[in-house]
């Protein structure tokens, strides 16, 4: 391959007639945006130890009011983007949330689409476009662009969860904002219940919904005996996983990322091939090692790690006894639409 030319290859007042015109010359940066054969991404295989981070968050709910925060939030950032950008990935951002009893996060919408994996705790819910979502454990909440979302603790015990947004896409775009609303008027959730049976969907007079999103929480409840029943069928494949679609669409559930329910079996190891998308991997119960290229994570329940796109990775299950669930989050939605979507 021929090296190209330099920027400091060409006179300074040449550079300067350029720099007038806000003009940039292409060839001393072409390699840098256009690398051979695979992307260099900014994305580093990251881990988060919940046990680590944990206290700190709930020195946060002590020193941070939740009027002074409206959202109580650490991010999970990735040092290979810069702790500042706050960002796990290209397009993913992820933080630890945190509500207390009592309190209440008030309503606003914005542009980037947000989902809710509960981590802990009980008695807490979202309100989604008036719809009440309760949080429990492993249970996963849409808050999708646009729509109205508040935050609320009727419980007696912390609650937190982790906010998986694709909020650097949309910031990138500069089409990132909110806008803060009144508190909603509270109906409970049935989005759930009507279309908790796979293949069967509310026609009431021959009619589909026409609502964009219209379940918003799924229990962990009915996604665990899915993946177990999955699991034993004979026919069941080595990879035991379910992806979280929109039932009257199939579609993904969210238009930008894609969001998994994984289940290894005591003591297996899972080899997935190299895929073009950033990928986020959540215990939801057990432990499960995560290897990407030459690093090694062991997770335990309720940590998190990313790795970047074009890499292989392998999930092993070191427990003989007990299967394990994680929960994963990447990027393959938007890679379709844009049609750079790969596996290697």
């Amino acid at each position: 391959m021929n090296e190209l030319g330099r920027l400091e290859d060409l006179p300074q007042d040449y550079r300067d007639a350029l720099k007038a015109q806000n003009l940039v010359p292409l060839w001393p940066s072409l390699r840098a945006v256009l690398p051979p054969g695979k992307p260099r991404p900014n994305t580093r295989a990251t881990a988060w130890s919940y046990q680590a981070l944990r206290p700190l968050l709930m020195q946060a709910g002590t020193l941070t009011p939740i009027e002074k925060a409206e959202r109580r939030v650490l991010v999970l950032a990735n040092p290979g983007h810069g702790l500042e950008k706050m960002q796990a990935s290209a397009a993913i951002y992820l933080g630890m949330q945190l509500l207390l009893p009592g309190e209440w996060a008030p309503s606003h919408r914005h542009t980037p689409n947000a989902v809710r994996m509960i981590v802990e705790g009980e008695g807490a819910y979202t309100t989604v476009d008036g719809e009440k979502c309760p949080m429990s454990r492993g249970d996963l909440i849409l808050t999708p662009t646009g729509l109205w979302h508040e935050h609320g603790h009727d419980g007696s015990e912390p609650v937190v969860w982790l906010d998986v947004l694709d909020l650097p896409l949309v910031h990138y775009m500069e089409a990132s904002y909110h806008v803060d609303g009144p508190r909603q008027t509270v109906q409970p959730g049935s989005g759930d219940r009507t279309h908790a049976r796979g293949g069967l969907l509310p026609t009431p007079v021959f009619e589909r919904t026409r609502k964009a999103y219209p379940m918003l929480r799924y229990p962990w409840v009915e996604a665990r005996a899915a993946l177990l029943a999955l699991a034993e069928d004979p026919a069941a494949l080595e990879c035991v996983q379910l992806t979280y679609t929109n039932p009257a669409t199939g579609v993904d559930a969210e238009n930008i990322l894609g969001f998994y329910a994984l289940m290894l079996r005591p003591g297996q190891t899972l080899n997935l091939p190299a895929r073009s998308p950033a990928s986020v991997f959540h215990v939801i119960e057990g432990g499960a090692q995560v290897r990407v290229e030459e690093q090694r994570f062991d997770l335990a329940e309720a940590d998190t790690c990313c790795a970047p796109g074009y890499t292989p990775i392998t999930l092993l299950n070191a427990s003989a006894t007990a299967p394990a669930f994680v929960f994963i989050a990447d990027e393959s939605p938007l890679h379709r639409k844009l049609g750079v979507y790969e596996t290697r």
